[in-house]
């Protein structure tokens, strides 16, 4: 179809494409009033960015109209009659919790209420990070204090990271950074790829999806290659330098990181819930009861962990000396290497849905929304095995608690503070390539030739911004660090 084929309605023209492979399932819409030109875009089934511009003369802002459409048409969008494509399809984890058959309750040091169910869970040396259903993170200090809270579009799926940035994979397809003071979308998923589970590594993204695939994303939000499992349901997607681990209804399979090849596959004894990975094993937890450890160089089963109900979440301590699990049935497990089980504890609450061991604590988000910090010490279970057991501090919210939200339309260039000189920081340019906005580095002392993962919210050809650092990473790109302003 050419651009003048495109029938206009009044002064708006609105178009969709839609894909069943790769990242398009998108609309663009132009209209025209007197001299100015205003643009909505973005996936369907949501508002999306606006743009607009104005120009000398009506004849021009036409022009300028004409050639937008011209552009996308090109591109493979056509004439479309907007609602009457679907949203993205959106999969909540269907999980059923009972009450616990162990003997004795683990030993909650507190516990945090974050008010639905919570699948997102990150621990690192300064922080811990839950991420619940109604799309709420908060990001809590090792003793349980509430420091700052997030609220995204939409239920978050997971937490994930990569080196110093954290990022929330949430059901309305984007996956945000929240490194900084404002969250922005660093990575849209295609619409027609109902997200299961996430990772990141080096920038590169890899989302498992309900139909067992698995797609490959980069920096910027393009596609590296997909491919399509033997099972469904893919719940487990982990990867390093030399693979990527991907977990579903049939097994794990395992793939060579630039996907050319799939390198082994090892059927699990049943359906993969949630994985873990340490440097040279990944552990499959299993509807079957049961966390298997497969060696990532050959996909051998090296040890089975066994639980008494269905497993929903597993994690180990550094180099995997202790294997931890959490079942359908509100409990908690810790294992030795070899499979021998140590303990099995009450969690107090509800199934964990998912779990982080870190300096000797078991962190576990679950069905009912909490986070929980459980003392793993070996004197901190043996008392709890005796019945003895702390008595758990109830986390609340403080009263000024600051609250921050995504940078989700154009619109969102305005409330970025200004600034007239770039000081200290580092300064970035907005630059239109191949049909799309990207962002490079201005300032001295940086590779040229390499792009800045930047929110697409605020991107404008020929707008500059402050940044607070530029980080690099492996791929060949810059990440920001800190505050983003706008150079005036």
């Amino acid at each position: 179809m050419s651009a003048a084929q495109v029938r206009q309605s009044g002064n708006t023209t609105y178009l969709e494409l839609s894909q069943e492979s790769g990242s398009a399932h998108k609309f663009y819409e132009v209209t025209v009033e007197g001299t100015t030109v205003s643009v909505r875009f973005g996936r369907i089934g949501v508002d999306g960015q606006r743009q607009s511009s104005s120009f000398p003369t009506v004849e021009k802002a036409q022009a300028a109209a004409a050639k937008k459409i011209a552009e996308k048409v090109r591109k493979g969008y056509a004439p479309a009659v907007q609602g009457q494509r679907a949203a993205r399809a959106v999969t909540r984890r269907q999980v059923t919790s009972a009450p616990s058959t162990a003997r004795a309750t683990a030993p909650v040091l507190w516990r945090f209420r974050t008010g639905a169910s919570a699948f997102g869970i990150h621990v690192d040396e300064d922080r811990c990070w839950v991420g619940n259903q109604e799309g709420s993170v908060y990001n809590l200090s090792h003793d349980g204090e509430v420091l700052a809270h997030y609220s995204l579009p939409d239920g978050v799926k997971c937490l994930v990271a990569d080196d110093f940035w954290i990022y929330a994979g949430c059901d309305d397809g984007r996956v945000y950074d929240l490194s900084a003071k404002v969250p922005f979308a660093a990575y849209d998923i295609a619409a027609n790829v109902d997200i299961f589970w996430l990772d990141i590594h080096a920038g590169v993204l890899h989302v498992s999806d309900r139909d067992g695939g698995l797609t490959v994303i980069d920096h910027e939000d393009e596609l590296q290659w997909s491919r399509n499992s033997s099972g469904e349901h893919g719940w487990m997607v982990r990867a390093d330098d030399r693979a990527v681990y991907h977990g579903h209804s049939s097994g794990v399979t395992a793939y060579a990181a630039d996907g050319t090849r799939q390198l082994w596959h090892t059927a699990t004894s049943g359906n993969v819930l949630f994985g873990w990975q340490e440097e040279d094993a990944v552990y499959a937890g299993t509807g079957r009861r049961v966390v298997q450890r497969l060696a990532k160089s050959s996909g051998l089963v090296e040890a089975s962990y066994q639980c008494d109900a269905a497993v929903y979440s597993c994690a180990t301590s550094p180099g995997g000396r202790y294997v931890f699990a959490g079942d359908s049935a509100s409990s908690v497990y810790c294992f030795t290497a070899d499979g021998t089980r140590l303990w099995k504890l009450g969690t107090g609450g509800g199934s964990a849905l998912s779990m982080q061991y870190h300096d000797g604590r078991l962190y576990t988000v679950s069905t009912d929304g909490s986070l929980a910090c459980i003392d793993a010490s070996e004197a901190a279970i043996n008392a709890a095995q005796s019945g003895t057991v702390p008595v758990a501090a109830d986390i609340k919210l403080a009263a000024a608690l600051p609250t921050y939200a995504p940078l989700t339309t154009a619109d969102s260039v305005a409330t970025v503070s200004a600034v007239p000189a770039a000081g200290s920081g580092v300064v970035v340019e907005c630059f239109e390539q191949g049909g799309r906005v990207r962002v490079r580095v201005i300032s001295d002392g940086y590779e040229p030739s390499w792009n800045v993962q930047f929110p697409r919210a605020i991107r404008q050809p020929g707008a500059r911004y402050v940044v607070d650092a530029l980080h690099s990473a492996s791929g060949g790109f810059y990440r920001v660090r800190g505050e983003i302003r706008r150079l005036v």
